[in-house]
């Protein structure tokens, strides 16, 4: 495991937001969601994700995110994604994380 220096840590913007509309990726060569989510202060931003193994559409609107927002984009087939949503691979699908209790959106990790 590569150790990183806490100055490369903090470059990192971990932010809070809350995800506004989900949209099937028909297009994608694995099964995912385009997904749009608040970050408040750092605007509306796309990606999208593989999480259709363990969550409908309908469950994630609404749903508070972590967001890592500032990589740079990435093209995925004909979308651009703007923010990489975290969560963690499991054998049975990737399981969203999530924040234990409400947060303004655009709260970065401290």
């Amino acid at each position: 495991m590569e150790k990183i220096s806490w100055n490369d840590f903090e470059k990192v913007l971990i932010v809070a937001g809350t995800i506004v509309r989900v949209e099937d990726f028909p297009e994608a060569r694995k099964p995912a969601y385009k997904i749009w989510a608040d970050f408040g202060p750092y605007g509306e931003l796309k990606t999208s994700a593989q999480f259709t193994r363990l969550y409908d559409r309908d469950t994630l609107v609404g749903r508070q995110v972590i967001g890592i927002i500032n990589f740079p984009e990435k093209q995925i087939g004909p979308f651009r994604s703007q923010f990489l949503l975290s969560g963690f691979e499991t054998p049975d699908g990737v399981v969203l994380a999530s924040i234990e209790r409400s947060v303004p959106n655009g709260t970065r990790l401290s």
